[in-house]
């Protein structure tokens, strides 16, 4: 894990990749619990044997529960020190390139695009990729947007 000690070390490193995470497998349970959770019961996700003779083989991991686990893989790869928050400020472009078959590894890698100065805090934007184990196409590419709001912003000030 690559750890800043502020947001201007952020800054400095704009350009650099912070490397790559653990694999992880993604589990049926996983596929339905998010359909769950978001009414999402198509039968590619969750009726394994349809999906085996469907076009993926299998069931398959929806793109939004992949991409829904940006914030997990960020927390791996780094940390911003001296901050009141960080939050979650968006997305840029999104795609998925292939899907995560259930059962399958994936880990995700990060490239820091930019990093800038706001009325709020430090807005930096990161490129996020999440490789499949075996696949020459990732699952997932976004560029994630994150608010760094210093300890002491000036609102707190007196």
């Amino acid at each position: 894990m690559r750890i800043f000690a502020d947001p201007a070390e952020l800054k400095a490193a704009k350009g650099e990749h912070l490397g790559h995470t653990e694999w992880r497998t993604i589990t049926q349970q996983q596929v339905d619990l998010f359909a769950d959770a978001t009414d999402d019961h198509q039968w590619i996700h969750v009726d394994a044997e349809a999906a085996e003779s469907g076009p993926f083989g299998g069931t398959i991991a929806h793109g939004f529960l992949t991409l829904s686990l940006l914030p997990s893989f960020m927390r791996e790869l780094y940390r911003v020190d001296g901050l009141k928050m960080a939050v979650n400020y968006g997305l840029n472009k999104v795609r998925f390139p292939a899907p995560v078959p259930v059962g399958g590894r994936i880990r995700a890698g990060a490239e820091i695009l930019d990093v800038k100065g706001t009325p709020s805090g430090t807005l930096s934007t990161i490129r996020v990729t999440i490789e499949i184990e075996g696949s020459d196409k990732p699952a997932c590419v976004a560029e994630m947007l994150s608010l760094a709001v210093p300890a002491e912003s000036p609102a707190d000030a007196p």
